[in-house]
């Protein structure tokens, strides 16, 4: 909001782009004086609040008056940080202390967050600042959980504001509803569908992506724990895999199938601290999954038709496939959350349904011994 003079010496008023009184645009007062040569600004109030260009200049009038007689005047109110400022602090402390080094906050703020808000200070943010951001993100075809990690990641920059002593306002993310997902993966491949897709996978990038494709199939691994493999977390003597950094923090270890023993030992590293899997182009750690999986699902006709995201296959399908394989041969639920890393109960037993012997069994054990019970209590009384 651009300053404008008014008739009265030292009074600016602004109109507000978002703030309305009586059907049109509140306008905020401000007054300038200058204390010990410095021109200094301060905030006196909104039309909507009752106040008014000459009260203002009234204000005005008290503080210089003020000066002259050598009162102390109050305190200037330290002014709300600019979020640009606050997001460089919290990108820092991200790259020691998040996954894969804070790149997808990195890539979140600079996408979605830096071109709206860096300028503003905190105090300047609001509810209806960030549902705009909301709708304005949507309208671009960003996926409501796209959506909802901008806005999170938002609502983290702001606390760590509050708890580094940077700014003591409240979170206007509390006020915005964040977008309901319903993308749980429903489909999963066949083993059929599962073999074509490894077969076109293994002759591209030097068998990388194939590679990284049977992790996930036959270990259950998500696209970041692959990501972050190094040698020193493949135990080959007991054929286990160490998840030490995996989404919910805690580690977990990971069973390699044949297939997936003797790929690890083709790509095993020079040194424990290297990456088993690295970019093609500069040598470093992998850090996405190509292009070139999306083109070869396509191109296998896997997601032909399909428009509900829940059933199209993606990357993390895989895993999903590794799960509902698991339920189908009758494994217990418990098995396959701590197979998973899930962090509760809740997060798998979407994988009951696929159980239908096992559910059916337990049934048919609860009619007998039942019927046992019966039986028993009938030769009682006889």
């Amino acid at each position: 909001m651009k300053r404008k003079l008014t008739k009265y010496p030292g009074v600016y008023e602004r109109h507000s782009d978002t703030r309305t009184h009586n059907g049109r645009a509140d306008i905020c007062f401000d007054i300038t004086y200058k204390r010990e040569g410095k021109k200094i600004w301060e905030k006196v109030g909104w039309i909507g609040e009752g106040y008014t260009a000459n009260l203002a200049s009234q204000f005005r009038a008290k503080r210089i008056m003020s000066m002259r007689h050598g009162e102390e005047l109050p305190k200037q109110k330290q002014k709300a940080p600019y979020f640009k400022d606050v997001a460089a602090k919290y990108l820092e402390w991200a790259a020691h202390n998040k996954t894969r080094e804070g790149r997808d906050d990195e890539s979140r703020y600079r996408l979605s967050l830096a071109p709206v808000f860096d300028d503003k200070r905190l105090n300047e943010i609001s509810s209806f600042d960030l549902e705009r951001l909301k709708n304005d993100l949507t309208k671009k075809g960003y996926a409501p959980g796209s959506v909802k990690h901008c806005l999170m990641l938002f609502r983290q920059m702001f606390n760590k504001a509050t708890q580094w002593g940077m700014y003591k306002g409240d979170n206007p993310i509390k006020g915005v509803k964040l977008p309901v997902l319903q993308n749980q993966r429903e489909r999963f491949l066949t083993h059929d569908e599962a073999d074509k897709l490894l077969n076109e996978l293994i002759n591209i990038s030097s068998g990388q992506l194939h590679d990284m494709a049977l992790l996930s199939l036959h270990c259950g691994l998500r696209a970041g724990e692959i990501f972050n493999l190094k040698g020193q977390d493949l135990d080959f003597e007991n054929g286990l895999i160490n998840i030490a950094d995996p989404k919910n923090k805690e580690r977990r270890k990971s069973f390699m199938t044949n297939a997936v023993k003797e790929m690890l030992l083709r790509r095993n590293t020079a040194s424990p601290n290297d990456y088993v899997f690295k970019d093609s182009k500069n040598g470093d750690r992998h850090i996405a999954i190509s292009q070139t999986f999306r083109f070869i699902v396509k191109r296998l006709g896997f997601n032909d038709g399909i428009t509900d995201p829940r059933h199209k296959i993606t990357f993390h399908s895989l895993r999903h496939t590794f799960a509902s394989w698991l339920a189908l041969q009758g494994e217990t639920i418990l098995t396959i959350k701590d197979l998973l890393g899930h962090k509760t109960l809740a997060m798998t037993v979407r994988y009951a349904h696929l159980m239908p012997e096992h559910k059916r069994q337990a049934t048919l054990n609860l009619e007998k011994a039942f019927n046992d019970k019966r039986g028993q209590e009938k030769l009682s009384k006889s």
